[in-house]
């Protein structure tokens, strides 16, 4: 003789009684929700609970660092500038390379070389001085100096010659696609090129 279990039945005194979670369930079984960003998980009391805090933005994405006083960020070539100073232009910087030229011929090369060595050491050259450039120095945030010039002419010129032709459209090539116009010599010594009409650089 089979007897049918009454599911209301409790069960004798002394045994546990069933958790409500282990309870049969018709159906598979629901998925719960996850909890709205800024409140407790289920089961988790709310008295003292606390959001976790906004994760910060990470630095240099699309943001610039700390800018110096007396200095900006030009977000067109992605450099930190003195105030009054801007990227040189491509006209310019191919003005002065035919500039040098001139000026070498008119010089006899020996003048231009002695003017050139006293330029160094005020991060410029004679073409760039006279159009009023100079060269800098972006990880340093300050103009070039007698030896950062004398690598960026004297290898950077060396490298050029030695791969001729190739070199000076590759360098060419770089100057007038790249964000910050840098030639190869530029690529050297690891500087741009900027436009300093008031002098501001000294």
């Amino acid at each position: 003789m089979t007897s049918s279990q009454d599911p209301n039945a409790q069960p004798p005194q002394g045994y546990p009684q069933q958790p409500p979670n282990l309870q049969k369930q018709s159906g598979p079984p629901q998925p719960q929700a996850s909890p709205a960003q800024g409140f407790p998980p289920p089961g988790y009391p709310a008295q003292g609970f606390q959001p976790a805090p906004p994760v910060p933005a990470a630095y240099g994405y699309g943001q610039p660092g700390p800018v110096p006083p007396g200095m900006y960020f030009d977000p067109a070539s992605g450099l930190t500038l003195p105030q009054g100073v801007q990227l040189a232009s491509v006209g310019r910087r191919v003005g002065a390379y035919f500039l040098s030229i001139l000026l070498a011929i008119v010089t006899l090369v020996i003048g231009y070389i002695i003017w050139g060595l006293i330029a160094w050491g005020k991060g410029t050259s004679p073409a760039l001085q006279v159009l009023g450039m100079k060269v800098w120095t972006p990880q340093e945030n300050r103009p070039a100096t007698f030896g950062t010039m004398a690598m960026r002419n004297i290898l950077g010129t060396i490298v050029t010659g030695i791969l001729s032709l190739i070199t000076e459209l590759v360098s060419l090539v770089m100057f007038l696609t790249g964000q910050q116009h840098q030639s190869l010599a530029d690529k050297v010594a690891s500087t741009v090129v900027v436009h300093d009409p008031g002098k501001i650089l000294g």
